[in-house]
């Protein structure tokens, strides 16, 4: 396992413990992050004004496109870091 594979697992534990819960437009570049890491590049088609949760979420994501898994992997254990 690759050392930024490991703190990015290690980022991802704490990430659960925060002593604070962040506001939501952080929460969703959290998500975004997490997923752009593990799964790459968002597919599929963006969900319906009637899902505004899963819209955010999609948006959040897509913003993301084209960033390789390592730099992904790296914004989101910064990102954690500057939370805790």
């Amino acid at each position: 396992m690759s050392d930024l594979h490991a703190a990015f697992e290690s980022a991802v534990d704490r990430s659960k413990n925060l002593s604070e819960r962040p506001d939501n437009p952080t929460l969703l570049k959290i998500y975004a992050l997490y997923k752009q890491a593990t799964q790459g590049d968002v597919e599929g088609s963006r969900p319906g004004f009637s899902d505004v949760v899963g819209r955010a979420k999609w948006d959040a994501w897509n913003k993301l496109k084209g960033t390789a898994a390592d730099g992904a992997k790296q914004q989101y254990i910064d990102l954690i870091a500057s939370l805790e």
